[in-house]
């Protein structure tokens, strides 16, 4: 049973969350201002949360802006700017991206450069990117998995009272949750949902999701950082259908002259590599989780020059040296993230402020 249909709200936060992550500056950063807030009946936050896990609608399509100022450093080495059609570039910058959403097995997002676009689509077993400046294609064929038995409910709802209850309980111990007016995106009118962290080691302050208020499902999402008035990620429909999508939205052929790279989940290669590689953990819970991976290498061997490992190096140089009981490294802080990698190899990143990262680093 997959995360998609064990939390059925999470259906309408992939097409958004992923076309900005896996989310055109002037006309269409304009796009998603909220027009004047429309009259609608009053609903408080928990009957919202549980609009969001009740919605019945099945496919959807739309435009997607997406704007990401996190008050980063002047860094040597670029990671996409205005205009690429990379998904590297949506940490910075704004972006416009198609999205197409015809179930949990059929999702496409293209993203639009100036000059060209990056595609990720899925279809049934299908999974296909696309980089039309490179033109290189990956495919690779899921493995089926078998779909475990659902555990029942211990307590089922029996009223829409009762449900609202239990989904503001599974929330508030980390979250306050609150209502705040209404709002206009994509020219649909929209309920204003708010998410304020109760611990205050967050950089976050509060994270607003307009909820459309016919058909239920996230608009448009800003996340504000502490201290900042203007959103440091903003991502929202600037058009959207929620019609099926067609068949030919997920139906993908390589150009003639693309260079195809066959992905085989059960490669031996792909097996040893999954296997070596380090899963990444997460300390902690709520908004001042911290995750912990392997920081990637920067020093290749010798005579086996890696573009990506030499950028990696000029990006290490540029950042402050830190150090403390846990060891020593390098830290990159913004408004709304802090990254610590360090000198034995660790990366940890989180919304949280750098002596949250130096505890974890230590422990």
């Amino acid at each position: 049973m997959s995360a998609l249909s064990t939390r059925p709200a999470l259906r309408w936060v992939v097409p958004v969350a992923a076309a900005a992550m896996v989310l055109t500056a002037g006309i269409a950063g304009r796009a998603i201002v909220a027009d004047a807030d429309p009259a609608l009946p009053p609903r408080s936050a928990a009957e919202l949360l549980v609009d969001l896990q009740t919605s019945a609608v099945t496919g959807l399509s739309g435009t997607v802006v997406q704007r990401a100022a996190l008050g980063l450093p002047e860094l040597p080495v670029s990671i996409g700017g205005q205009g690429s059609a990379e998904f590297s570039a949506l940490v910075s910058g704004t972006h416009t991206l198609r999205v197409w959403y015809g179930g949990e097995e059929r999702q496409r997002i293209a993203l639009l450069g100036t000059l060209g676009e990056s595609d990720l689509i899925r279809n049934g077993d299908d999974v296909w990117t696309w980089s039309s400046a490179s033109n290189e294609v990956s495919h690779l064929v899921l493995p089926e998995q078998p779909e475990p038995p659902q555990p029942l409910p211990a307590d089922l709802p029996t009223t829409p009272q009762e449900a609202a209850e239990l989904a503001l309980a599974a929330i508030e111990p980390s979250t306050r949750v609150s209502t705040d007016g209404t709002a206009t995106v994509a020219g649909r009118a929209a309920y204003e949902l708010v998410l304020r962290p109760r611990d205050t080691g967050s950089l976050v302050a509060q994270v607003r999701i307009a909820v459309d208020a016919e058909e239920q499902v996230p608009l448009r999402v800003r996340v504000y950082a502490e201290g900042v008035t203007e959103p440091a990620v903003e991502i929202g429909f600037s058009q959207i259908s929620f019609e099926m999508p067609g068949d030919e939205h997920f139906e993908f052929r390589p150009p003639r002259d693309a260079v195809v790279t066959e992905v085989s989940s059960d490669d031996p290669l792909a097996e040893e590599l999954a296997t070596e590689a380090s899963e990444p953990t997460v300390v902690g819970s709520g908004w001042t989780a911290v995750l912990v991976a392997a920081a990637p290498a920067s020093d290749p061997p010798a005579g086996d020059p890696d573009p990506d490992s030499e950028a990696l190096d000029v990006l290490l140089q540029a950042l402050p040296r830190v150090s403390g009981d846990w060891g020593s490294g390098y830290l990159l802080e913004s408004a709304l993230v802090s990254v610590l990698i360090t000198d034995d190899g660790r990366l940890l990143a989180g919304a949280v402020n750098p002596e949250r990262l130096y505890d974890v680093a230590a422990s």
